[in-house]
């Protein structure tokens, strides 16, 4: 296993110089020419005098230069902090400040947004344009701005700093139930081992042509690249549009892998697969959410010689669990077991590991653990803990784990199935309620694509279970046929007091359901209509 992610990538281009790593339109980058170019953009750190563990921004779609960047930053000592293009002035505001970043890459469009507020970014010392069109512009800015043919430079790699595996790779940032984003710290040794247990467990080889759709600032994205430079594979770079483009590339780029969230699974199953997809994609990934049933069975029906693996995931701990393909017509609820070099307990509320099919915390042990949350000792604390003292076997108590926050349940044969998170688990009339339950009940219909419960503040209730779906809002009969149905699945106080339908239900940044967003929106409008729908 490589102890430093961007030697991966020098290996790759030594054994094999002409492979393709990148295809980014119609452009194709062997691994020889995606090292050098890495080695480039190390030189221009190292031309700056970037200290080590400095850290490098890179708020750009997918492209040559993103990843470029990535590899560059990291071979000069810097610590990758990838930022989603998607985010807004404010957004990009707030980790470029928290985190303190000092080089930022980005285009004349991007930086024209934060024009704003990138006199707040104080600690920013330079700024590279991929597109630089706008000298004049560039002289009411604060900080010097580059464009990146002149900030890079060539440099030989014996030039650049020593780094052992411990030292700072990447800050993820990722939101929570509430509060500003936090940086989640990982190591060289975190993303090296996160890279490889993926490749090993997925089989990837230098033949597999893996279409990176995902933001690389989700960490299931940045994993989908890592894992294929630590194998040899060809990354197709794709921002889309629609989901209908994923499907065209698929077909166009004869691509052998594909990762994705419930909500793209669940657009992309609505639309005609030509018969020739299933005749590459060798494997589907899923993680960002469980999967709904009725797009799992369609993707069976689409896709009937393509493995799926059902996998769970959290920034703090990188990658977790997955449930081999093998395994997803026996048990396709599940999330499977610990992926390759993970450890994975679910404890309860007295520090003991939980029997068969009781609801416990999923606990993750093992070197993808992150280092914490960046500049925040307090949230780090309370979420890296040692393990209870009757799981540890002797084992040295220092050794912290991450406590994942998410509901989770085990069978006898040491399958993990999803519950909830802990944040999202609704208490009501005295009972506690898994969303996902309601939510898969309410999927039963063919009519419905998308669904989400959450608890709102009630009075007598605590709180009151509200549902909101995707579906055909001009559907009169919608509404009472979802109530027909949980009536016959559910008890009483996992009913719905409302149900809401609209077209489109709302997603983050990184492509999966937005639940904050709704029930900020709920909490006020469901306060005019608490009764029974």
């Amino acid at each position: 296993m490589e102890f430093l992610l961007h030697s991966a990538l020098l290996r790759q281009a030594e054994i094999q110089p002409r492979g393709i790593a990148l295809e980014y339109k119609k452009d194709k980058i062997s691994y020889q020419r995606l090292s050098a170019l890495a080695l480039d953009f190390a030189g221009g750190c190292r031309a700056m005098n970037l200290p080590k563990g400095s850290r490098v921004g890179v708020f750009l779609p997918k492209q040559t230069e993103t990843v470029s960047a990535f590899f560059g930053a990291l071979l000069a000592g810097g610590c990758v902090v990838p930022v989603n293009p998607l985010l807004k002035a404010k957004q990009v505001q707030h980790i470029l400040c928290d985190c303190e970043v000092s080089l930022l890459v980005t285009s004349q469009t991007r930086l024209d947004q934060l024009a704003p507020v990138i006199n707040d970014c104080r600690q920013l010392k330079k700024i590279v344009l991929t597109d630089f069109n706008s000298p004049a512009a560039a002289d009411l800015m604060p900080t010097p701005i580059e464009p990146w043919p002149a900030f890079c430079r060539p440099v030989d790699k014996s030039e650049m700093p020593r780094l052992i595996e411990s030292d700072l790779a990447a800050i993820f940032y990722t939101s929570g139930s509430s509060g500003a984003p936090k940086g989640v710290v990982l190591t060289h040794h975190n993303m090296c081992a996160g890279a490889a247990s993926v490749a090993q467990y997925q089989n990837n080889t230098q033949q597999d042509r893996i279409l990176a759709v995902l933001p690389f600032s989700f960490d299931y994205g940045f994993n989908q690249l890592a894992s294929a430079v630590v194998a040899g594979a060809t990354v197709i770079l794709l921002d889309y549009l629609l989901p209908k483009d994923v499907i065209r590339a698929l077909e166009k780029t004869q691509a052998t892998g594909l990762a994705g969230v419930p909500p793209l699974w669940t657009q992309i199953t609505t639309l005609d697969w030509p018969a020739g997809i299933q005749s590459h994609l060798r494997y589907i990934t899923n993680s960002g959410g469980t999967m709904p049933q009725p797009t799992l069975r369609r993707l069976q029906a689409q896709l009937p010689d393509t493995d799926i693996y059902l996998m769970y995931g959290l920034t703090e701990a990188f990658r977790s669990t997955c449930l081999p393909p093998d395994q997803v017509n026996t048990r396709p609820t599940s999330i499977g077991k610990a992926i390759p070099n993970a450890e994975i307990f679910v404890i309860n509320a007295n520090g003991e590991e939980c029997q068969p099919d009781e609801v416990g915390e999923l606990i993750h042990r093992g070197p993808l653990v992150a280092q914490g949350y960046w500049n925040d000792p307090i949230t780090t604390a309370r979420r890296y803990r040692p393990l209870p003292a009757a799981l540890t076997d002797g084992r040295a108590l220092e050794e912290l784990v991450v406590w994942s926050g998410d509901y989770v349940k085990k069978d006898a044969q040491g399958y993990l199935y999803f519950v909830a998170r802990s944040d999202e688990m609704i208490k009501t009339s005295g009972y506690r309620v898994s969303p996902a339950e309601v939510e898969e009940a309410i999927l039963q219909l063919s009519v419905v694509s998308e669904a989400v419960a959450v608890g709102v503040p009630h009075p007598q209730l605590g709180q009151a279970i509200v549902a909101v779906v995707a579906g055909d809002a001009q559907n009169r009969h919608l509404k009472k046929d979802i109530v027909r149905l949980l009536k016959k699945q559910l008890p009483a106080y996992m009913m719905p007091r409302q149900i809401y339908i609209r077209n489109t239900l709302p997603c983050n940044a990184n492509g999966k359901l937005d639940r904050r967003q709704l029930l900020i929106e709920l909490e006020n409008t469901f306060q005019s209509c608490p009764g029974q729908p």
